[in-house]
């Protein structure tokens, strides 16, 4: 794993006010990026075109279990963070425990907060902490629970 993009809170706000101070924009967006597929890095791809610099709040595998049930997420934290962080797109990836990333997106103090074309504006956590909101459309047919279906349809249960 890149260790120097995957980074705590803490040490990120620090990290983050070197950016600033070299001129960079920060752009944030969050998920839980289980089975990462090409909707994902296009997302990742088109967020990081709205910055210099682009953090990726990454659920730990608690709040994922909280928000999409006790058979998720199909890959660990630390798997996830691994392959995001390998993305070129990608600077910095931390982690949230929080069912939202809003303390998150409060202490990161991001000039872009990127989400995907599903949700509606007001929807956006943390979209009242931001200068910039940005919805991305999403790419059809892709989606980590449609892998997921095909899996099962295809190996069984």
């Amino acid at each position: 794993m890149k260790k120097s993009k995957v980074l705590t809170a803490t040490s990120l706000v620090f990290r983050l006010a070197r950016e600033r101070r070299a001129g960079k924009r920060v752009v944030f967006t969050n998920g839980v990026y289980d089975l990462l597929h090409a909707g994902h890095v296009t997302l990742l791809e088109k967020a990081r075109s709205l910055g210099d610099v682009l953090v990726v709040g990454l659920n730990t595998d608690a709040s994922v279990k909280r928000l999409k049930g006790p058979k998720r997420p199909i890959a660990s934290q630390k798997d996830r963070a691994h392959l995001l962080a390998a993305l070129e797109s990608v600077s910095y990836v931390t982690f949230f425990n929080e069912d939202t990333p809003y303390e998150l997106i409060e202490k990161l103090k991001p000039d872009v907060l990127v989400k995907g074309g599903d949700y509606a504006q007001g929807q956006i956590v943390g979209n009242d902490l931001v200068k910039k909101v940005v919805r991305i459309p999403l790419v059809a047919g892709r989606s980590s629970s449609a892998m997921i279906q095909k899996i099962l349809k295809a190996y069984g249960r």
